[in-house]
């Protein structure tokens, strides 16, 4: 068994009397800026892709979104942002409550638009870590939501009362803050 090798030089035959026939040899040594102007082109292309992988990229620090929280100052009775890290209560500047404990605790603000302003905007509710279950650790048979609430107080802006999130009445403030409004919307949680 013999190997044939393919007939190459037929190819470049055809392919460059197809090309005649077309008339681009012609045109192209009549217009040679053209081909200057897109090797040009090429070249810059090249260059800046060649650039951009041997720069290493310098990203500005920014402050993300995912890493502050919403906070609410008992005191003020206004939100702030801090460190989505910290759990509550925590200092504010308006000093500590009448107690002497901090007054700052988390708040989850939600809104009925996709990009709301302040006027949109509506704390759902407060919260803060249950001082009777922090040492304790959550049963492992708890579901997602059950583990969500372990150990959490919760109420709404105008309640005096903190309830535990696994309560009836925790239940009852989270699943309020769900039903759609008058206009059929519903709640959607807006991060700082």
């Amino acid at each position: 068994m013999s190997f044939r090798q393919p007939k190459w030089k037929y190819l470049r035959y055809e392919i460059e009397d197809r090309w005649q026939r077309l008339g681009m040899r012609k045109w192209i040594n009549s217009n040679p800026w053209i081909i200057k102007c897109i090797a040009g082109i090429s070249v810059t292309i090249f260059l800046i892709v060649v650039i951009n992988l041997l720069i290493p990229n310098q990203r500005i620090q920014q402050a993300d979104d995912s890493t502050k929280a919403w906070f609410y100052d008992l005191n003020t009775n206004e939100l702030f942002t801090a460190k989505s890290d910290l759990t509550g209560p925590i200092e504010v500047p308006s000093g500590p409550l009448p107690d002497g404990s901090p007054a700052g605790v988390k708040a989850y603000v939600f809104s009925y638009v996709d990009d709301p302003n302040e006027s949109e905007r509506f704390i759902g509710f407060l919260e803060m870590p249950d001082p009777n279950t922090a040492a304790d650790k959550p049963n492992a048979n708890l579901s997602g939501a059950e583990l969500w609430g372990y150990g959490k107080l919760i109420r709404r802006v105008d309640d005096d009362q903190w309830f535990l999130a696994n309560s009836s009445q925790g239940q009852t403030i989270v699943s309020e803050l769900f039903q759609p409004n008058e206009n059929g919307q519903e709640a959607i949680y807006y991060s700082p």
